[in-house]
């Protein structure tokens, strides 16, 4: 979360985004595109972390049907 907020490009180029870090790192070198570049980031790592929340519970309630 840390990197996200302070390093928003390297925080996509780690999870494998490589065209979005760059876009990031456009946004970031100016100081008025950091802080939206920081939220996003911020943002769109919250949403992965509840997508593969969602992943785990859709897949136990799956295998409990069974």
């Amino acid at each position: 979360m840390l990197l996200a907020i302070l390093l928003p490009f390297l925080s996509f180029m780690v999870r494998g985004k490589v065209l979005t870090g760059i876009i990031y790192l456009i946004l970031q070198i100016t100081l008025i595109g950091w802080l939206p570049a920081a939220i996003w980031a911020v943002l769109s790592l919250n949403n992965e972390r509840a997508d593969k929340r969602n992943d785990r519970l859709i897949k136990a309630m799956r295998e409990n049907k069974r």
